[in-house]
């Protein structure tokens, strides 16, 4: 594969409301992850380690801080093609609408794109935790005479009824398709997926939103065929199964949808595992993400265990335990920290901003002494004083209040939320 043959378009997605309070300020692709990036760095860097520098990233809701983001971070040489360029939602003589959907958008977007030279459209989600070598998916793509390539990933009965499910044939051509089927239809939708998969009980193939398009087929699709079809999933490809020749490309790596608060704190503590499913410390596969010059990680007589601390945090705490903590965290003396993501603060405070704090009674930046914290996600700049104690779990129902935020057991502390001396949950 020639990196001029292929575009890459990155569907920013909706409003992002399963992922609320984190999508309350930011788009879905910038929701901070592991401590130092953002989701949109792994669809991005998926694309650079396949040798694919051309990348449109479609968005419309809250895109200051990726539009920020995406320009301090994705600058290529001046004598390179390659470019990450922003495609928010506009109104124009000829369309007054938002995007209406994942098709909508990519439709809508068509007039900024169609001017490169390329033979392949490559469509992927902007909230997905995976590490796939897109070269590949290409080459399988020309060389099996495809039209269109969906990448699915073999799932078992439980996670089956959860996504669209296709059916293919000994040559991977996709025949038909049902989204999230009944478990009693399930029988009927079983696929060949291999010795291996087919021993863990994954004989069903879900389709992971991760699409190649010859280019003159989508732009036809979208412009004359199917100009009312608003989605991919729902509508493009269940149409085009029928009428074209659509593979699957089989994919067996890990993969993580972020789409709820639940799948998003489990990817993240996954991340602490000794050898942990997406593995950050792959030569060959490099998560990239904006330069910070950040000082290292400083700590006084704190225990750590399985955790991941990124650069410039200052750290007093008694324990830290299963936990991912973000850049320029600071957590106080005491303070014992359990199955937490610490997304950490954008700027430190300087003494005489500490001695100002602490005049007014506010707590500095950061999370204060002698706190318990377990189960909790503290959002970006947050002020948590001293004495807090936030322990989740199931025992929580679920409810929003004006500082916090509680989903499925887990906490999460509102970005730039004030939480005074003595606060309990």
């Amino acid at each position: 594969m020639q990196s001029r043959q292929v575009v890459a378009i990155i569907l920013g997605g909706g409003a992002g409301t399963r992922l609320y309070p984190l999508t309350a300020t930011r788009s879905k692709p910038a929701v901070p992850i592991a401590g130092k990036y953002r989701l949109v760095d792994i669809p991005i860097s998926n694309c650079i380690n396949s040798n694919i520098s051309r990348m449109y990233v479609l968005t419309q809701f809250n895109s200051a801080s990726l539009n920020k983001h995406i320009k301090n971070t994705y600058q290529f040489s001046g004598f390179s093609t390659g470019f990450v360029d922003i495609l928010a939602a506009e109104q124009t003589p000829e369309g007054q609408s938002w995007f209406q959907g994942t098709a909508d958008a990519v439709r809508q977007s068509l007039k900024h794109i169609h001017n490169q030279e390329f033979e392949y459209v490559l469509i992927l989600s902007g909230d997905q935790l995976y590490q796939m070598d897109f070269a590949d998916m290409i080459d399988n793509h020309a060389e099996s005479g495809a039209e269109i390539t969906i990448a699915t990933i073999p799932v078992g009965e439980k996670e089956a009824t959860g996504f669209g499910i296709l059916k293919s044939d000994e040559d991977k051509k996709i025949h038909s398709f049902i989204e999230k089927p009944a478990k009693d239809l399930l029988p009927k939708w079983k696929s060949d997926t291999g010795t291996e998969m087919a021993s863990y009980g994954r004989n069903y193939l879900a389709s992971m939103g991760i699409y190649v398009f010859n280019r003159e087929l989508l732009f036809n699709l979208l412009r004359n065929e199917m100009t009312d079809a608003t989605d991919f999933g729902k509508e493009i490809i269940p149409s085009a199964i029928h009428n074209y020749h659509v593979n699957s490309y089989q994919y067996e790596g890990y993969w993580e949808d972020i789409g709820n608060i639940y799948s998003y704190f489990e990817a993240n503590l996954a991340l602490t595992m000794d050898i942990p499913p997406f593995n950050l410390f792959d030569n060959q596969k490099m998560v990239y993400t904006r330069a910070r010059m950040l000082p290292p990680a400083k700590f006084g007589s704190s225990k750590i265990e399985q955790v991941i601390i990124a650069e410039g945090c200052i750290v007093h705490a008694a324990s830290i335990t299963n936990s991912v903590v973000g850049v320029r965290s600071r957590i106080g003396k005491g303070t014992i920290i359990k199955n937490c993501y610490i997304m950490g603060n954008d700027f430190y405070e300087t003494l005489a901003e500490i001695a100002y704090d602490e005049s007014r009674g506010v707590p500095r930046v950061g999370i204060g002494d002698n706190c318990q914290l377990e189960n909790v996600i503290v959002d970006k700049d947050c002020r948590i004083g001293n004495n807090v104690k936030i322990i989740g779990g199931k025992h929580l129902p679920d409810s929003n209040h004006s500082l916090y935020t509680i989903k499925d057991g887990i906490v999460v502390i509102k970005k730039e939320s004030i939480i005074e001396d003595g606060f309990s949950i």
